[in-house]
């Protein structure tokens, strides 16, 4: 049962697809009409297209479990696998492709996206990538603020959970997440500020607004920022996972470090702040060896292996994962640290199918093969 004037903590999840031509295994740039036509008849309004054509993205509803969001997201996604099947494509959920070219893309013809073209010029041209966003709600704004000041610190171990970007144009990055050194060229990206109240949001957003620089929040795409749109905390770090449970997981620890941190802000508690230099230190090495790797435990100035880091957000987060009944959801994420993220699997593959013969192209190729049935398996 919840607490009074307990945030009610509901939870929605954004994905973004690439298409991919089956036969080519390349992006297929220009995609028929039609595929979109059918999505939006079948799907309405939880699907639409993205900046470039190659892309299409799907939402949740608000949702009160994380099981409904991975029933919603499941129905979503096989949905566009079926329809784009009929055209010869399919999605695959990687937050790069492993080998198309950014300057072969065409960008939707819409509005708001033929606005940020000519904006961003070259830089959003580069935007060849996909990620997850996960919405939580907290309807108080003042705590909204609280909270968001405070989760900043958890950003690396969620990404770390996420990394499906090793690969740039045909090239093995020795990144697991190169989706965030090709995002960070755009403004406003990156690890949020703090602010006290807000009222200093709100007016910070105001200053380029008046500037007449953008148009509205919307056009702030930290790796968390308060939603311009709902009440609610929008948690972009993450690369999109390609498997389905490895995103539920991911958007469960969100959720669940949001109540705990709401749980201290109840005692009159809060996390300990570090320095946005810290913890962009730790967003580096997330971004680097994903959850296979390290991050730095300020406290104990050291360097501590991920798994260990997990348990002790497993722990932190008991109460609540029991109190929104997705603990086993939730410890699925010590499945991605063992075994490895999305980037680990499409290394493997790649170096595998080297190793049998082939070369580097058909190589490339067992990636994208390997992204389309993992995409939809469920």
């Amino acid at each position: 049962m919840s607490a009074p004037n307990e945030p009610s903590f509901t939870i929605g999840v954004e994905e973004e697809y690439l298409l991919v031509d089956k036969e080519t295994r390349n992006l297929a740039t220009d995609p028929p009409k039609s595929v979109m036509e059918k999505c939006e008849k079948r799907l309405e309004k939880q699907v639409s297209p993205e900046f470039l054509r190659c892309q299409i993205e799907v939402s949740t509803s608000v949702c009160k479990t994380t099981a409904q969001a991975r029933e919603e997201l499941a129905h979503l996604r096989s949905t566009i696998s079926e329809i784009s099947g009929e055209e010869g494509l399919a999605p695959i959920a990687a937050s790069t492709h492993p080998f198309a070219h950014w300057q072969e893309q065409q960008h939707t013809d819409k509005e708001r996206y033929n606005d940020l073209a000519r904006d961003m010029r070259v830089v959003v041209r580069r935007m060849l990538i996909c990620g997850m966003h996960v919405h939580v709600a907290i309807e108080d704004e003042a705590v909204r603020i609280d909270l968001f000041n405070q989760l900043s610190y958890f950003l690396p171990h969620l990404l770390a959970l996420s990394t499906s970007s090793p690969f740039w144009q045909g090239h093995l990055t020795g990144l697991n997440s190169y989706r965030l050194s090709v995002f960070k060229e755009m403004p406003r990206t990156g690890l949020p500020e703090e602010f006290a109240s807000p009222g200093e949001y709100e007016r910070t957003i105001d200053v380029l607004v008046r500037a007449g620089v953008l148009e509205d929040a919307t056009k702030v795409w930290w790796d968390l920022r308060p939603s311009h749109r709902f009440p609610t905390l929008e948690m972009r770090v993450t690369d999109i996972c390609t498997r389905l449970d490895d995103a539920i997981a991911i958007a469960a620890m969100f959720r669940c470090l949001a109540r705990m941190l709401w749980r201290l802000r109840r005692s009159n508690q809060k996390w300990r702040s570090y320095t946005r230099f810290l913890i962009d230190e730790n967003r580096w090495l997330a971004q680097r060896s994903g959850a296979r790797g390290s991050l730095i435990d300020f406290g104990r100035g050291e360097q501590v292996n991920y798994s260990e880091l997990l348990e002790e957000i497993l722990e932190l987060v008991r109460e609540d994962a029991e109190h929104f009944n997705c603990l086993g959801t939730l410890e699925h994420a010590r499945l991605i640290a063992s075994k490895g993220t999305s980037a680990d699997r499409q290394i493997a593959v790649y170096e595998d199918a080297r190793k049998q013969g082939a070369n580097d192209e058909d190589a490339l190729k067992a990636v994208v093969d390997h992204l389309i049935a993992e995409t939809v398996d469920f």
